[in-house]
């Protein structure tokens, strides 16, 4: 759960709550390698979904609600 508080915090740019949300995150035991694992994902999904928003890839009938 606080991997996902920093990867939120991550993809607003919000510099505060980045800080504040991996001070807690370390607190609480998080290490170096798991705090570049949540940034090397969120990249990776931001990326994603920039493409596939840019090439307007539809969404498949299998995850539409």
């Amino acid at each position: 759960a606080l991997g996902a508080y920093v990867a939120v915090s991550v993809t607003n740019g919000c510099e505060y709550c980045i800080a504040s949300h991996t001070a807690s995150a370390r607190k609480r035991g998080m290490t170096d390698e798991q705090l570049a694992e949540v940034l090397a994902v969120v990249g990776m999904a931001n990326e994603t979904n920039a493409l596939a928003t840019g090439y307007g890839v539809p969404v498949d009938d299998a995850f539409r609600r």
